[in-house]
């Protein structure tokens, strides 16, 4: 067909340069302004909806070679050494008038650059039901992908400032816009969606983007599933929560999407590679994205952009490489939980109810359920798989060599930038090569979207509405678990998880198992946000480790490596200072 020609040519350039206001739009002398001649011929009706996806950015590690794991209790970034994005963040410089993790290069993440997209999505949608293309199925396809877009661009939005003004047509007096609440734009994403999800299937709008390679940016209905899922989980957690959506809504809506996405082929990635063998499914989905052809990737359901993983992040110093990047904390490492030998029981390693004997985190207090199976000389050994598929440690395989990190050794020698700051190196996303200079040319494309966060927020939106969780919720964290390596165990503990749990106990659980399969993935910056206990995680310094080997000794003992404090009305951005001297009906965020 010529369109999918046209669709195929024209969709891997997705990231274009975003309109500068009314740009490519005629002015008329008398104000009018007039959108026709963008519309008059199919390639022009094309191309402007191809412009519509110019606003979706490379995330990742769009902030300045960083990610934001650094802004988290996830990791202390290397970067910081150079004052980058993460340093000025933690120490509290944001504003009305900076963000540091805006308008740095290569990321022009912002309120305005949002509310460009949705512009233009706008003008899009006002003049689709007129346009030239070459069918209404064509019709149809630009229409649902524009709105799929709209909706993802409010989604960014909400996240980061709360309830903004609801805008769905061209042109409007923005003297008189006045924000909607969170509940009011949830709504708009949902129905978006769902008129979305309501335009029929055809070759170049249903479920899957072409199954072709690189175009798992293009807008489908399991992108729509993927936005409505994390947007109703949004709504209902205690941050945004204005009594618009309820948990009992969320559940129905992220079941809802679960479901739909289930029927149309999506599931965990379980493919496992003669190359790789040894591997977990969980690992592999992960070392090398563009390795994975869509016909074995069913779990990614929206990727976009290139990170240049190998130079930035994680690894000890290999050629080329400028930084060691997001090095994980003690506390993620302490996340992963204690396993017995033949991973049949799981156990949280520390008392989940006091996780730390001392004020400064220096002191674990341990689980007694793990006295057993863990090994304060070994403390690597017998833990969930996916600790060694994030974590590289003392004692790790890398380059056919044993990493040794311990005080001024092979791969931490010193105090600069290509070596860790907590004793440990991020090795998810990043492959596992035989030689150093495999590593310099290496990409990875980030994934947005994947089926295993369309359990988790299931799983957590039923248990909040339930009294107690239903086996629903077991069997979703069991999905995880399962493909992670653990197994089934007997009856009172299937996959290490407690049978008759409390919700509380189980929300510990979920919150746990969300923090550590989705590692490094900017989900844990939002999550302790939404569920309001950053000022919680802050209030104690980030831990790492420092490891001393003397003789046929080796001791592990945590250290401070990074103290930040969370102010509580960094819960939301605050409105850029020049969109509320511009409008008196904007009003700012609490405490700005």
């Amino acid at each position: 067909m010529k369109m999918k020609q046209l669709i195929l040519g024209v969709l891997s350039l997705f990231v274009l340069p975003a309109l500068n206001g009314c740009a490519d739009i005629e002015d008329h002398p008398d104000g009018r302004t007039d959108y026709s001649d963008l519309f008059t011929t199919n390639r022009k009706t094309y191309a402007y909806m191809n412009q519509c996806y110019g606003w979706i950015l490379n995330y990742g590690m769009n902030y300045n070679y960083t990610m934001l794991a650094g802004c988290t209790d996830e990791a202390k970034d290397a970067w910081e050494l150079q004052n980058g994005a993460t340093r000025k963040w933690n120490e509290g410089q944001l504003s009305p008038f900076s963000n540091p993790l805006e308008n740095i290069e290569g990321n022009p993440e912002n309120y305005n650059h949002y509310y460009q997209g949705i512009r233009a999505c706008n003008i899009f949608l006002a003049n689709i039901p007129t346009a030239s293309v070459y069918s209404e199925e064509i019709r149809n396809s630009f229409k649902a992908q524009v709105l799929t877009l709209r909706a993802f661009y409010y989604l960014q939005l909400v996240k980061r400032y709360g309830g903004v003004p609801v805008i769905t047509t061209p042109d409007y007096d923005y003297t008189k816009v006045k924000r909607g609440t969170f509940g009011e734009c949830a709504r708009q994403i949902l129905t978006d969606c769902q008129d979305a999800i309501d335009i029929p299937t055809v070759e170049e709008w249903g479920w899957r983007s072409l199954d072709k390679e690189n175009y798992r940016h293009v807008m489908t209905k399991a992108i729509c599933a993927a936005i409505r899922s994390q947007i109703a989980l949004y709504a209902a957690s205690p941050l945004y929560n204005d009594g618009t959506i309820t948990w009992k809504e969320a559940a129905e809506i992220t079941k809802k999407s679960l479901d739909d996405c289930l029927a149309n082929d999506y599931e965990l990635y379980k493919k496992q590679p003669n190359a790789t063998a040894g591997y977990s499914p969980y690992d592999v989905y992960f070392y090398s994205r563009t390795d994975l052809p869509v016909v074995n990737d069913k779990e990614t359901i929206m990727e976009v952009g290139q990170m240049y993983m190998w130079n930035y992040a994680g690894l000890p110093a290999t050629d080329g490489q400028t930084d060691a990047g997001a090095c994980p904390s003690q506390e993620l490492l302490d996340a992963y939980e204690v396993v017995n030998a033949d991973m049949t029981e799981a156990y949280p390693l520390l008392n989940l109810e006091n996780p730390y004997q001392d004020a400064n985190h220096l002191q674990p207090n341990l689980n007694s359920a793990v006295q057993n199976l863990y090994n304060q000389a070994k403390p690597y050994e017998n833990r969930d798989p996916r600790l060694d598929y994030t974590i590289l440690h003392h004692g790790s395989s890398w380059l056919n060599n044993t990493l040794d990190i311990s005080i001024g050794g092979v791969n931490n020698p010193s105090n600069s930038a290509e070596y860790s700051k907590t004793g440990y190196y991020m090795c998810k996303f990043m492959g596992k090569f035989g030689e150093e200079s495999q590593y310099g040319n290496k990409i990875h494309l980030w994934v947005m979207f994947r089926y295993a966060e369309m359990l988790l927020n299931y799983a957590e939106a039923m248990n909040e509405y339930l009294s107690s969780p239903s086996q629903d919720v077991y069997d979703a964290i069991i999905a995880l678990r399962a493909r992670a390596g653990i197994e089934s165990g007997n009856d009172e503990s299937p996959y290490g998880l407690k049978k008759n749990m409390t919700q509380a106990e189980m929300r510990e659980v979920i919150q746990n198992e969300r923090r550590i399969e989705m590692a490094f993935e900017e989900q844990r910056y939002w999550d302790i946000r939404r569920w309001r206990i950053a000022e919680e995680i802050f209030k104690n310094p980030l831990e790492g480790l420092e490891i001393r080997v003397k003789g046929n000794t080796t001791s592990f003992n945590e250290v401070d490596v990074l103290s930040t404090t969370f102010d509580v009305k960094r819960y939301l951005y605050p409105i850029p200072y020049n969109e509320v001297v511009k409008n008196d009906n904007m009003i700012q965020n609490p405490k700005w």
